[in-house]
């Protein structure tokens, strides 16, 4: 029924003129125009994402989104350090760190967090 349909990742905040600071200045996504109160849509890739605002913002200690970017993930890293964006370090079962970066094999992972707290991950998939 839901498996041929598409995904959106649905991310709280508290104050969405810091949170639009930070997903269009510091990670460079543009809004789609679909904006309503509180909300603001923006495109991922073949997906899109909806930033709202929510007073239950920041509350969510797991992930929130996740991005694939493959053998960009160094690059990324680099550049999102340069925005002085702080990466989290955790202690998971098969994987070493290096730096910022969680590996394992060929795998490289990494997780950052938006204003609210908000976790968010990329790796290479």
């Amino acid at each position: 029924m839901l498996a041929d349909k598409n995904a959106t990742a649905t991310i709280a905040v508290k104050d969405l003129a810091a949170a639009k600071k930070f997903y269009e200045g510091t990670l460079g996504f543009k809004p789609t125009g679909v904006e309503g109160p509180g909300v603001i849509t923006y495109r991922s890739g073949n997906s899109t994402m909806v930033v709202y605002e929510s007073q239950f913002a920041g509350t969510n200690k797991a992930t929130s989104a996740t991005w694939s970017v493959g053998d960009e993930i160094e690059s990324i890293i680099r550049t999102l350090k340069r925005a002085d964006v702080v990466f989290e370090h955790y202690d998971l079962p098969g994987l070493r760190r290096e730096g910022d970066i969680h590996v394992a094999g060929d795998f490289k992972a990494a997780w950052f967090k938006d204003p609210d707290g908000n976790i968010l991950h990329i790796h290479s998939g």
